[in-house]
């Protein structure tokens, strides 16, 4: 997958660490909850620091629970860290939504199944505990860029990821893509177009099985819940001809997804321009969650 070869490369970690030197003056109403364990380590899965996570609330919330929303972060799942995105929680603050930016484990340690099984625990352990920060686990949803945004698309979609760990139910009530990566996994890898491609055998493995069960195409229903989709209208053509087929995929099962192009936008300014309030994403995220700022 040739696109995601660079996707969190220096330039993108020193651009995203200089706003974060911005983002308490323009974010301040926030409070910032850090390192939280998602995985006790006592657990044979655990690997320090990176199956944890950080929670944003509002610092002045009324009586009512707020919406939730997961933000799993990209990075050729090989690379990436919550620590990054903390503008993205701020600004879900700041918009009324308790913010649950998470860490992962990542390859060559692990697999994506158990990437997927790590993101899977984060939601669990937030539909356990977000009550203590004035969310409502009623309201729960999934945010991710890139790699994240497979990973997001695939607890909409692949309910065992839950009951596998005692819930009757898949918590999450929906899910915003930004210029996912990974939504499928088993066409990207039998066709190998790209040089470099090679790369994803470790995280996914030589397995087309494995392929196929970490990848969301194949898991969604009439059932799943709404999607938000966008797409840079300047990503990379596998980013946009896998969204196309899953959004056709979807209205096929006969849902209507939310899906807009952003004209000229590349990969890494799809997650960059969340540091602005008002863009898109925001917008339209806030409807779906039922957000009620200021």
């Amino acid at each position: 997958m040739r696109f995601l070869r660079y996707v969190l490369p220096a330039a993108l970690a020193g651009v995203l660490l200089l706003l974060g030197a911005n983002e308490y003056a323009v974010a301040r109403p926030s409070r910032r909850i850090r390192d939280v364990a998602y995985v006790p380590p006592a657990d044979s899965a655990y690997l320090a620091g990176r199956q944890v996570l950080d929670v944003y609330t509002p610092r002045r919330r009324g009586p009512q629970p707020l919406p939730v929303v997961i933000f799993i972060h990209g990075g050729s799942w090989n690379s990436g860290s919550k620590n990054l995105y903390s503008f993205i929680g701020r600004r879900l603050a700041k918009q009324g939504v308790v913010a649950v930016i998470i860490s992962y484990r990542l390859a060559p340690q692990v697999r994506v199944p158990q990437m997927a099984d790590d993101c899977a625990r984060a939601v669990v352990w937030t539909t356990q505990h977000v009550a203590e920060y004035g969310g409502d686990p009623q309201r729960l949803f999934v945010m991710g860029h890139s790699a994240g945004g497979g990973l997001a698309a695939l607890l909409a979609t692949k309910d065992e990821l839950f009951t596998r760990w005692g819930l009757a139910r898949n918590p999450v009530r929906g899910a915003i893509l930004d210029d996912p990566a990974g939504l499928d996994m088993l066409d990207y890898l039998q066709k190998m177009q790209y040089p470099g491609d090679d790369q994803y055998l470790v995280p996914f493995a030589k397995d087309p099985a494995v392929w196929r069960a970490t990848s969301a195409m194949y898991f969604v229903s009439a059932s799943s819940p709404p999607f938000l989709l966008f797409v840079g209208g300047n990503t990379y053509p596998s980013i946009q001809s896998s969204s196309a087929r899953f959004r056709e995929r979807l209205q096929a099962l006969g849902q209507q997804p939310g899906c807009t192009m952003l004209p000229g936008k590349k990969h890494i300014p799809m997650v960059l321009q969340l540091f602005w309030q008002h863009n898109i994403i925001y917008q339209q995220l806030l409807k779906m969650v039922g957000a009620k700022v200021g």
